[in-house]
């Protein structure tokens, strides 16, 4: 079986780990042991966080929408509702930025969802 050199590879792929380490604190951006532990971790991290960003925005929006809703009489419960019934396909974070941005136009969508609500009981 022939002999295998790796040194060139071995170098490339330390290398590639002690530059994504850059900017981590005392031996984690030098020494390749502890900075390969902690890029796998930061992976890990960044990973979960991907995910969890999508949650707290949507939560982020649920609590826009709810106040803006309560302005206007309604529950955010009721609001869905509402707007459900009422045919109103726009999504919570257009819903969200309408009722920071443009109150009134967010007020216009709240009396249709009120009154849908109001034929439908």
């Amino acid at each position: 079986m022939p002999r295998v050199k790796r040194s060139v590879h071995a170098r490339k792929k330390r290398r590639k780990v002690l530059n994504e380490a850059k900017g981590y604190f005392g031996r984690r951006h030098s020494s390749y042991k502890f900075a390969k532990e902690q890029v796998e971790r930061s992976l890990v991290y960044a990973y979960r966080d991907r995910k969890a960003r999508k949650r707290a925005f949507r939560r982020l929006w649920i609590l826009r929408i709810n106040a803006a809703a309560r302005q206007n009489g309604l529950s955010y419960n009721q609001f869905v509702s509402g707007c459900k019934k009422a045919g109103i396909e726009l999504d919570r974070k257009i819903l969200a930025d309408l009722a920071v941005s443009d109150p009134a136009a967010f007020a216009g969508i709240a009396e249709q969802a009120k009154s849908a609500l109001a034929e439908a009981a």
